[in-house]
This record gives structure tokens, sequence and C-alpha cells, in this order.
């Protein structure tokens, strides 16, 4: 019996074939075309151009889409590719609501923290599994604290949660503690953080609402240092919603 088929079964020098695929973003491109920002499987970040999409009787635009499961081939040499071919890959649900809205922070993620053609095939998993868990509504904030962890692990920035960067004990769940981004906690009395949030983090049990509280302003803290203080459109938008439900 044959081996699978591997990913670099499906590409030649210059054409990628039946690659598994997220859009995470599109913008018009001339009269009758879109140029997509996706998430491929096995490339990373790639830009397509996607030729007469937006024509009236075109088949396709209705998949280019951001969060439809796709298999995508395209061919180029340069950075901006040419789609020619799309398809759906699986069923799915389509996000809905504030986890609609959450879907485009994660994709800004992405956006900021992958760089074009960087393969992170356990990016596209993580990512993959965050779409179909934000569906249950009741645990939102635990899937975006999750994928915010795995994506930090993943690009080089993973949090060193469990001991004290000062003095190199181990994090105490009744302490408090201030966190930097680079090293880690710091024990403080008047510390931002409990050691019981930063223990529940890195064990990913993040159901308590203190610690979700404090986990979301940790990791956007986190986050803010290493975009330099670039602020997230997606995160505006959020909070908006958040505050007329």
């Amino acid at each position: 019996m044959n081996a699978p088929c591997k990913a670099w079964d499906l590409m030649t020098d210059s054409a990628v074939y039946l690659q598994p695929a997220f859009i995470l973003q599109q913008r018009k491109f001339r009269e009758t075309s879109l140029i997509i920002d996706v998430l491929t499987e096995d490339f990373g970040r790639v830009s397509l151009l996607a030729k007469g999409v937006r024509k009236t009787k075109s088949k396709t635009a209705g998949l280019l889409q951001p969060f439809i499961p796709l298999t995508l081939s395209y061919f180029g040499k340069s950075g901006l590719k040419t789609l020619t071919d799309v398809e759906l890959a699986r069923p799915f649900i389509p996000l809905q609501g504030l986890a609609l809205y959450c879907g485009f922070y994660i994709n800004e993620l992405i956006g900021c923290f992958l760089h074009q053609h960087d393969p992170h095939p356990e990016v596209f998993a993580y990512y993959r599994s965050c779409l179909t868990c934000l569906l249950d509504s009741s645990k939102i904030e635990q899937t975006l604290r999750s994928f915010e962890l795995d994506l930090m692990n993943a690009v080089g920035y993973g949090l060193q949660l469990e001991y004290d960067a000062l003095n190199h004990k181990a994090v105490n769940p009744l302490i408090n503690y201030n966190f930097n981004a680079e090293a880690g906690p710091i024990e403080a009395l008047d510390g931002s953080f409990s050691g019981k949030t930063l223990l529940a983090l890195k064990s990913r049990e993040l159901a308590d609402p203190q610690v979700l509280a404090e986990a979301k302003i940790l990791m956007r803290t986190v986050i803010a240092v290493y975009l330099h203080g670039k602020p997230l459109k997606s995160r505006t938008v959020i909070s908006k919603i958040i505050q007329h439900l």
C-alpha cells in the first residue's frame, strides 16, 4: 500500500494543490478580483490573488469568506500567488454573534504574529480547534485565553508561569505577583495577578471567574508588549459589543 500523500507531494516548484486553509482577511482588487490573506496548514500565511471572483456569475465568492474550512490550489513564484481552485473541505457550523467577532480577533492576532511563508502547522491546528470551541458561547473567554497562549508558545514568546523570576521559587497560589512578559512572575504585595491565576493559565484550568478576569488582563498586557502598543481593531469592536449585551 502506498504511503499517505504528504503536502510536499501536492506541490511543484511554483504550484500547490489541495492545501487545507482558512481565509483570514480579504480586500478588493481592481474591478472583479480579491486579494486574500490565508492561513494554510503547511505553508503558513500566504497572500493570494483571486481573479474574477467578484463577477456576478462567480460561484467562488461565496466560499472565500473567513472561518470556512477550505482546500486551496494556487501557483506563482512571487510573494502574491494566484488562486486556481477552491473547495469546501468539510461541513461546518458558521460563527455567529460575539463568537464571530472573536473569530476576527484571532485572525488579527495571527496576522500580527505570523510572518508570511513561515510554516506553523501547529498554529493551524490550534486555529481550527479554536473555531470549533468558539461555538460554545459559555466558554468563549477560556477559548480565547488558550489560543493566545498557544500562539505565543508557537511563535517563540511562550510565557514562564511557574517560577518567581527573581528568587526562582515555585509560584505560590496564595501570593500575588506582577508579571514581566519576558521573565515571568515577580512576587509583590500589591501584585496584579494571584499565583492561583498564573498556575491556572499554565494548566489551562480557566473556569474560575477571578482567574478568567486576571488572565484576560495578563494576556492583554503581554500581547501589547510584543505588538509594541499597536492597538487591535477587533478588540475595540468586541468591547463595544459586550457593553451593549
